[in-house]
């Protein structure tokens, strides 16, 4: 799914209207319906519901959703921030309101805001994703009051305040915190930062039509990671198809009390799929892999504690290194020699991340298409501290980009930045997958991917979809709080069935 600015969303509404055709006056009622019956699902009659309208078409939205919640039986109280200007559809829809016996209250100064004690649930329909300046007058004191009080507060399209993209770090403007925000046929890019998350909350997607054709046309670098999208990646075996023709992978991982990554990582890499997994690792290791993963082949360092080096990786397809390898000196020699000898893509995590945080201008030798995973706080070393996510990913496109690296910043919604510029948001994963070897799970499950014949961009998207939805198929077994990264493997059978075509 695509993810657009706040303008091309603007210019696929009005291409919708001229092109279905249809009435923008109808395009809103029925955008509107389609969010009643949202609303219907995720609130019932019992509370009073609270509308705020602005005077745009957001506001438009707003009364359009009174008349339908009031034709229904809720209890409905409309209130309209008095404007000198109102837009021609909202006009509309307050009038058949007031058909149906619903006044709008009018809100000119704070005098004017009604009481809430917690029992009234609240509509946000004042602004929208189309703001450009920060709320200021009465408008802004609204906001303050909704904020203050105890209610449920449900944000149509996008909590009033909130710029659809770029938003000030710490952000001192007045927003709406909405618990759940309906936002209009795509997520906003302001959606996947967390600095946004206290005012955005839950956010769900209601589909309202718009016109493929415009959808289909309108670039933009931005992508919503869906079902159906990986679902069209992935390969199907076929009959004759051997151990051969799905990949021969190397990961290298482990050290002495580090073991346990090793094991998670080929693991992993060998439940998505992967013919052959050998894995590096220091000699002392040797049994508590070949007992954790018998399908491994072993392949032993000349230490018997960590990773020192490996002379050829020729004849693999793909290598990963970094889970458990710790940070001594001997090493770091050993990922600088790996990075003279690889031909291929590396899938670069954990230690091996940090290695080349103290030492960035081995960044430069990466062999080109390589993935990195880092999770913020790698990320922050590697590159510089950043302020907020925003600003976070504006620099992971420019090192991207500089590098012709593919960097996966690891967390809620994960994205996965690739050397065009093109920035993919994933959709899978819940919080119970914050746990110890999440990230070598992760690791295995590319590297597998990219050995079995996958791009790199391909087998990343793919990669953090699948540890992701193997982790929410987890959670729902075992909730968050139980969650192990071991458990992210155990169901990764279930996502891959999930996923067949």
């Amino acid at each position: 799914m695509k993810v657009f600015s706040s303008s091309q969303i603007h210019k696929i509404d009005s291409y919708t209207i001229e092109n279905e055709p249809i009435n923008s006056i109808d395009l809103m009622e029925r955008a509107a319906f389609e969010l009643f019956k949202r609303i219907v699902q995720l609130q019932n009659s019992s509370k009073p519901i609270f509308i705020f309208s602005g005077p745009g078409n957001n506001g438009g939205d707003g009364a359009a959703i009174s008349r339908m919640l009031a034709e229904v039986g809720y209890n409905v109280n409309f209130f309209l921030l008095a404007s000198e200007k109102y837009s021609p559809d909202l006009l509309i829809n307050v009038e058949r309101l007031k058909k149906i016996g619903i006044n709008p209250i009018s809100i000119k100064s704070s005098d004017d805001f009604p009481n809430l004690e917690g029992n009234e649930v609240i509509l946000d329909s004042l602004f929208g994703s189309g703001l450009s300046k920060p709320l200021g007058g009465v408008a802004e004191e609204l906001v303050t009051h909704i904020n203050k009080s105890p209610c449920a507060v449900f944000a149509i399209d996008s909590p009033s305040g909130l710029f659809g993209e770029e938003n000030p770090f710490p952000n001192t403007h007045q927003v709406v915190k909405a618990n759940v925000t309906l936002t209009l046929q795509f997520p906003k890019l302001s959606f996947f930062f967390s600095e946004n998350n206290g005012y955005v909350g839950n956010w769900q997607i209601v589909d309202i039509g718009l016109h493929p054709q415009a959808i289909a046309q309108t670039e933009t670098p931005f992508s919503y990671i869906d079902f159906d999208y990986v679902q069209q990646i992935l390969k199907t075996r076929g009959k004759f198809q051997h151990k051969g023709a799905f990949g021969r992978c190397i990961i290298i991982a482990g050290s002495y009390g580090m073991l346990g990554a090793s094991v998670l990582c080929t693991k992993a890499c060998l439940r998505s799929g992967s013919g052959l997994v050998h894995v590096h690792l220091p000699t002392q290791g040797v049994p508590v892999m070949q007992v954790a993963v018998p399908e491994a082949i072993v392949q032993t360092d000349e230490n018997g504690w960590y990773f020192t080096g490996i002379d050829d990786c020729s004849g693999f397809d793909a290598v990963a290194i970094g889970p458990g390898i710790g940070q001594e000196s001997h090493t770091q020699m050993g990922l600088f020699r790996l990075l003279s000898i690889v031909k291929v893509p590396l899938v670069i995590d954990a230690d091996g991340l940090n290695i080349l945080a103290q030492y960035p201008e081995m960044l430069n030798h990466l062999p080109a298409n390589s993935i990195l995973t880092p999770h913020v706080g790698e990320f922050d070393r590697m590159f510089g501290k950043s302020q907020c996510d925003y600003d976070r990913l504006m620099l992971a496109i420019k090192k991207a980009d500089e590098l012709n690296v593919i960097i996966i910043i690891k967390g809620a919604h994960t994205r996965i930045v690739c050397p065009d510029g093109k920035v993919f948001f994933n959709s899978t994963g819940n919080p119970g997958m914050a746990t110890a070897g999440s990230g070598d799970v992760l690791t295995g499950i590319i590297t597998s991917l990219v050995g079995q014949g996958y791009s790199p961009v391909e087998a990343a998207i793919c990669g953090v979809f699948i540890h992701g939805l193997a982790g929410d198929l987890a959670a729902q077994a075992k909730g968050y709080a139980s969650l192990l990264a071991s458990d992210i493997i155990d169901f990764m059978d279930k996502a891959f069935l999930c996923l067949a075509k």
